[in-house]
């Protein structure tokens, strides 16, 4: 009994064990990064967590942009879905339709009593999350548009300029020619091909990738890419192909892999890519603005985003979403805005970053870095605003199906953008029946 009274005044004084501290709030956040692009993310939740005691942002990992939609809509139906998803631009629609299962970004903000301010974005990245009635739906993280990249030591190695890339498709043409005859194997390959090829050269090109304004106006938007001018295009790389000028390696982000090992010469891809090209390259390489046939009025215009942006799911508590919307704050900042679009390649998404990245000197430091910025922040037309169509997952997968046909010569560029075109407009019908209301 004596004991027990003693550990009791012990207790009462506070000696006998420390008193739990009170429990961090966690923060699941699900994406898509892989590799050098997965690290950053883990370092951003690391600093995010370092710097305040209150949340703990845990960030898992969910497979492809594909594979983590649909993971999150069987989480949100068995009432266990993340408080952040992780989204890529074509999803973008989708989300928007998916009435009760995402609360706008603004509005997680405002709730939380942090400062947003829509108009401290970069037009054409907060543009494109952003609803008719002007609230940001979600939160822009890893922007990106679609560039070209060279190897400057193959370059030199054809007799080719090191300090001028071509700059309009007839000069990738040539160049390829001249890799190839110095025994390069690859001269010319793209990834993300509906991406690179089809959307942001329509964009490039400001010429209509669907109609109502590329989805952006109406649910009942429709493809257009049996335009003269994508039957051009489609027919040219077809030609390049045929004479080993292109080599076709892959879907999605597969044949960039082919670049950073010095198989092929030049490529077209994401400005996200430029991370694991700066610590993985062997090789001298550029970075250029995207190649444009110079005969075709208005081009270049402006290409369009790519990339993914943080969506706030439903049926959290309120706490959990002052952490949602701290976090956003955090990463918002010009300073890590600025490291993180340094680092990735990614858009900085506002023009404070962006200003703080040029004043730092970096664009001088490392030439093209800041092309993607430069492509993005061009006058916009309602042709290159960018592509809001519903069900784009699948449409993106039909593209692939029949450019795969052209490239191994069993369809005409006409026949598989026709194509393209019909079984396309499918998806895009069934979106609009299933959210008239």
């Amino acid at each position: 009994m004596k004991n027990r009274l003693s550990l009791l005044a012990l207790a009462a004084l506070g000696l006998c064990a420390p008193v739990a501290s009170q429990a961090q709030t966690e923060i699941q956040w699900w994406h898509s990064m892989t590799a050098v692009n997965g690290e950053w993310v883990n370092d951003l939740a690391k600093q995010f967590n370092e710097s305040q005691k209150d949340y703990k942002i845990v960030p898992t990992f969910k497979g492809t942009y594909d594979e983590s939609m649909t993971a999150s809509i069987a989480a949100f139906r068995a009432g266990n879905a993340p408080h952040i998803l992780q989204v890529f631009e074509v999803g973008t629609a989708t989300m928007m339709a998916s009435k009760g299962a995402v609360i706008p970004v603004g509005q997680v903000m405002k709730d939380a009593g942090e400062k947003f301010d829509p108009s401290a974005y970069i037009s054409a990245v907060a543009g494109y999350y952003t609803a008719p009635s002007g609230q940001m739906l979600s939160f822009p993280f890893n922007s990106s548009t679609t560039i070209f990249y060279f190897n400057k030591d193959a370059f030199k190695a054809a007799g080719l300029p090191t300090d001028k890339p071509p700059a309009t498709w007839p000069e990738v043409v040539s160049a390829a020619a001249k890799l190839k005859a110095s025994g390069h194997k690859c001269p010319f390959t793209t990834a993300w091909q509906g991406w690179t090829q089809l959307e942001s050269f329509s964009s490039w090109h400001n010429v209509e990738f669907a109609t109502k304004s590329n989805g952006l106006g109406g649910l009942d938007a429709r493809m257009k890419i049996d335009s003269p001018l994508h039957v051009r295009h489609i027919e040219n790389l077809a030609n390049m192909a045929k004479q080993g000028l292109f080599v076709y390696k892959g879907r999605g982000n597969v044949p960039e892999a082919s670049f950073v090992s010095g198989e092929c010469a030049m490529i077209n891809t994401s400005s996200g890519f430029y991370g694991n090209v700066a610590k993985n390259a062997k090789f001298g390489y550029g970075l250029a603005p995207l190649p444009y046939y110079p005969d075709v009025p208005g081009a270049p215009q402006n290409t369009v985003i790519g990339g993914a942006s943080l969506w706030v799911m439903s049926g959290k508590k309120a706490p959990e979403y002052k952490g949602v919307a701290k976090f956003f704050s955090f990463i918002s900042t010009p300073e890590v805005q600025s490291a993180s679009h340094k680092r990735t390649g990614y858009l900085p998404v506002t023009t404070a970053a962006y200003q703080l990245t040029e004043k730092s000197g970096f664009y001088k430091q490392n030439p093209g870095t800041d092309v993607a910025v430069t492509q993005m922040i061009r006058k916009v037309t309602d042709k290159s605003r960018g592509i809001r169509l519903g069900n784009y997952v699948q449409v993106r997968a039909i593209e692939d199906e029949e450019l795969e046909q052209v490239w191994n010569g069993k369809k005409t560029a006409k026949e598989a953008l026709g194509a393209i075109v019909k079984r396309g407009n499918e998806p895009l019908e069934r979106f609009q029946k299933a959210n008239k209301g």
